[in-house]
C-alpha cells in the first residue's frame, strides 16, 4: 500500500517535473527586454 503511494508521488513529480521543463522551452517563461539609458555622473579628481 505505502509503495504504491510512492510510485504514484513519484509519478506526479516526474510530469511535474516534465511539464515545467516543456514550459520553460516553449519560450512564455522569457522576461519582456527593453532598453534603459542613465546617465551616470562621475567624480575624476
Amino acid at each position: 500500500m505505502i509503495g504504491r503511494i510512492f510510485k504514484v508521488f513519484f509519478f506526479l513529480a516526474l510530469l511535474g517535473v516534465i511539464g515545467l521543463v516543456g514550459y520553460a522551452y516553449s519560450g512564455l517563461m522569457q522576461p519582456q527586454t527593453r532598453e534603459i539609458t542613465r546617465p551616470v555622473d562621475l567624480d575624476v579628481d
